[in-house]
C-alpha cells in the first residue's frame, strides 16, 4: 500500500504539517531524513510545541516524537497494537537499516466509541446576528440553515456524541422562535431555557444560570462548531488546572501584496512578497469550572473576554487548547455559510 501522503521531511513547516494531518484522516505522520525514519508527528506533538512557544514556521523535526513504537515485521506490529490499544493508533514497519517498509494501523473500520463526558452544555444563543443580515431579520441565528439543519441543531448533535445531553439555551433575540422550533422538534433534547429581558451581550447572560451548574460545563456561542475530539479538551483543561479553557484556533493568512518595513527617513529596511501571517483566534467555544458563574454581576451587558479577563485579575488560570483550523467553522458571515455546508455534507 502506497502511504507517501503520511510521511514528511523533516524540514517541512508546522503549519503545513498540520494541512496534511487533516487531509489525510489518518492522525498521524511519520518524519523522513534521507529515506529513513526519524520520528512521528500527531497533533498532540504539534500542540504540545505550540503552547511551549514554538511557531508554526519551525520545522516539523522540533516538534516531533524522536522514539516512535516501531516493528520489524507486520505481526509484531499488529501484536503492539493489541497490547497498547488505548495508547497507539498506527506502528510502522522498519527494516535494519531504519528504512520505513509499511505501516500498520488498528481496527479502523470498527466504529469508534467516544467517551461519556456528560456535561452541561450552556448556548449562548440570544444574539441578533447582524453580521449575517438580512436573513436575520426574518430567523435568529441559532435556526440560519446549513444543509437539513439549523446551526445550533448541528452544534448539540456534536455535543450528544460525547453524552453531552443537559442544553442550557440563552435567549433573547425572536426567542419564541426558537422554543417553538425545538418544541416543534421530532428531536427529543433535553433543554432549560433563559431568557434575557435585556441584551446582555456574549458573557452578561450567564448571570442567569447562578446556582445552577456545580459542575465543569461547555460554553459555546450559536454560530461555531468544533469538530475536535471534545474528551482531550476536557483531559487538557482537568490537568491544566484551568478555570476556563479556551478552544483557539490557528489561522493562516496571505498578504497578496509585498509588504515593506521602513525605517526613519523612509529608508527600506526589508520587502517581503505576499508574506504569510499566522495567528491564534478564538473559536467562541469555552471550558469553564462553575464559580466563574458566582464573579458575574446581575442584569449587566458582559462579553466573556471581559470575564475571563476578570478572572485573570483574580489570579485564576485561563489557557488556550489550540485546534487545526478545518476542525472550526464559522456561520458568522454570510461567506462561511456555503464552506460550512460543504464541509458538513461534503457536496
Amino acid at each position: 500500500m502506497d502511504y507517501t501522503d503520511l510521511c514528511i521531511e523533516k524540514d517541512l513547516a508546522i503549519r503545513d504539517a498540520m494541512r496534511q494531518l487533516s487531509n489525510t484522516a489518518r492522525k498521524i505522520l511519520f518524519v523522513r531524513e534521507d529515506g529513513f525514519l526519524s520520528g512521528a508527528l500527531t497533533d498532540g506533538d504539534i500542540r504540545r510545541y505550540l503552547l511551549n512557544g514554538g511557531k508554526l514556521g519551525d520545522a516539523v523535526c522540533a516538534a516531533m516524537n524522536r522514539h516512535p513504537i516501531t516493528a520489524k515485521s507486520k505481526k509484531q506490529a499488529r501484536a503492539l497494537l493489541q497490547r497498547q490499544r488505548d495508547t497507539i493508533f498506527a506502528v510502522p514497519v522498519i527494516e535494519e537499516s531504519g528504512a520505513l517498509v509499511d505501516i500498520v494501523f488498528s481496527m479502523e473500520a470498527e466504529e469508534v466509541s467516544l467517551p461519556s463526558l456528560a456535561l452541561p452544555v450552556v448556548i449562548m444563543a440570544g444574539g441578533k446576528g447582524t453580521r449575517l443580515d438580512p436573513y436575520t431579520r426574518v430567523l435568529p441565528k441559532p435556526l440560519i440553515p446549513v444543509g437539513n439543519l439549523p446551526i445550533i441543531e448541528h452544534i448539540m448533535l456534536q455535543f450528544e456524541k460525547y453524552h453531552c445531553n443537559d442544553f442550557r439555551i440563552i435567549v433573547n433575540y425572536k426567542k419564541q422562535l426558537i422554543k417553538a422550533y425545538f418544541h416543534e422538534s421530532e428531536q427529543s433534547y433535553k433543554v432549560r431555557w433563559y431568557d434575557e429581558e435585556q441584551p446582555l451581550g456574549t458573557g452578561g447572560g450567564l448571570s442567569l444560570l447562578k446556582g445552577e451548574l456545580q459542575e465543569t460545563f461547555f460554553l459555546t456561542n450559536c454560530d461555531t462548531l468544533l469538530c475536535a475530539d471534545y474528551s482531550d479538551i476536557l483531559r487538557f483543561h482537568r490537568k491544566s488546572g484551568n478555570t476556563i479553557t479556551m478552544i483557539g484556533v490557528y489561522k493562516n493568512l496571505t498578504v497578496p501584496y509585498g509588504v515593506l518595513d521602513i525605517k526613519e527617513g523612509g529608508v527600506v529596511e526589508a520587502m517581503r512578497e505576499k508574506p504569510e501571517l499566522s495567528f491564534l483566534t478564538n473559536t467562541g467555544m469555552y471550558m469553564v469550572e462553575p464559580e466563574v458563574l458566582k464573579d458575574i454581576p446581575d442584569h449587566t451587558a458582559l462579553g466573556f473576554p471581559d470575564i475571563i479577563e476578570g478572572q485573570r485579575q483574580k489570579g485564576r488560570k485561563v489557557a488556550v487548547y489550540p485546534v487545526d483550523e478545518d476542525a472550526w467553522m464559522d456561520m458568522g458571515q454570510m461567506t462561511e455559510l456555503e464552506k460550512m455546508r460543504k464541509q458538513l455534507y461534503g457536496e
